[in-house]
């Protein structure tokens, strides 16, 4: 399976980049062809101009959105690794999705109703959060964040949502729980379909 892994941390040296590192060897152990799009390793551009809508509107969008459709295009799976910032995805990620996930790529508009044209695809998610279990669950921001992404992103755009993964309160974890975490990420791995 040709598997998409876009990612969004700043810090190599973030327990997400062991989530990426343990997530993609998995993967290429399992015989799936794996593509890496760091988006801070390639300083992607989040800041959508109108200059881009103009050219997404003529059907000719600019070489960095171009290039990000291509690789969603060769995509069967995608995963989105990512810390939960703000109760949402880091800007980079946020802005990629606006200028990626465009307007006659990954939706079109049927009279006043939007229709996803991503059918086929499918998506992981997998998330880190800095705060601790007790506020998710009182706040039922996990749900939040789930019908925010899962269903206001992907599954608009017509992806289906195979596993969404929170991994909660990182920076309160122990060095055993983190492994714990990381095992969970291998086996979320070996588990897609081949």
């Amino acid at each position: 399976m040709n598997h998409l892994v876009i990612y969004a941390h700043p810090n190599t040296a973030s327990f997400n980049h062991a989530v990426l590192d343990a997530y993609t060897h998995e993967l290429a152990a399992a015989g799936h062809d794996v593509r890496i799009r760091n988006l801070y390793a390639i300083r992607f551009d989040p800041v959508i101009l109108q200059s881009d809508y103009d050219m997404i509107n003529r059907g000719t969008p600019p070489d960095d959105i171009r290039r990000e459709q291509e690789h969603i295009d060769w995509a069967g799976i995608m995963t989105f690794i990512f810390p939960i910032f703000w109760a949402g995805m880091p800007a980079i990620l946020k802005g990629y999705i606006e200028k990626v996930f465009a307007l006659g790529f990954a939706y079109v508009f049927e009279g006043d109703r939007p229709r996803g044209i991503l059918k086929g695809r499918k998506a992981v998610i997998i998330n880190t959060t800095g705060g601790a279990l007790n506020y998710y669950q009182k706040s039922h921001m996990l749900e939040s964040i789930r019908q925010t992404i899962d269903g206001g992103v992907f599954r608009f755009c017509g992806i289906q949502v195979l596993e969404h993964k929170f991994f909660i309160g990182v920076p309160m974890s122990t060095p055993a729980e983190r492994t714990l975490m990381l095992d969970e990420v291998r086996t979320v791995a070996r588990e897609l379909p081949a």
